[in-house]
């Protein structure tokens, strides 16, 4: 009966943070069917991982820290990883009025995937509106080194887009 309870336990907090597992596989894979594969592993982990969550953090912040690591490990895994598109994610035609904002938001993506995993997941977390006290605790790493990391990353993202 207990075992049941963590079933529908954990199905819950899957349920209620799945977008946060679908962010994070947006960021580091860039084919549907690779996100799709992605997402299983994390939550392949997250149940495995699950009898350790001991409810001292928030579940969202276990489950960041979980999720990122599977994607990073994966990345880690593929060494030689060939970016493709699928061609229902390129534009079919962007309008004028759109066209400048559009192409802004695409260097800015472009710039991000030039960032190495742990900067990708800084960055994500920053966007999200994580507060460096939630970075520290996802991610493991001090404060401070979080605020030198992040501002190392926007100046590296100035100067990307600004070559682009």
């Amino acid at each position: 009966m207990q075992k049941r309870e963590a079933e529908k336990q954990f199905e819950k907090h899957i349920r209620e943070n799945e977008l946060l597992i679908h962010k994070v596989c947006r960021i580091y894979a860039y084919t549907t069917a690779d996100r799709e594969d992605l997402f299983q592993e994390i939550v392949i982990q997250l149940w495995n991982a699950y009898p350790n969550f001991k409810g001292e953090a928030k579940f969202s912040t276990w489950l960041y820290r979980v999720a990122l690591n599977t994607a990073i490990t994966g990345l880690r895994k593929k060494k030689k990883f060939i970016e493709s598109w699928e061609p229902s994610q390129l534009p079919e035609r962007i309008s004028d009025e759109n066209a400048g904002r559009e192409e802004e938001l695409g260097q800015l993506h472009k710039a991000i995937e030039q960032l190495n995993q742990v900067e990708k997941a800084i960055v994500m977390l920053y966007m999200e509106d994580k507060s460096y006290e939630e970075m520290e605790e996802i991610l493991g790493m001090s404060q401070g080194n979080l605020r030198v990391k992040m501002n190392r990353i926007r100046e590296r993202l100035r100067q990307l887009t600004k070559n682009n």
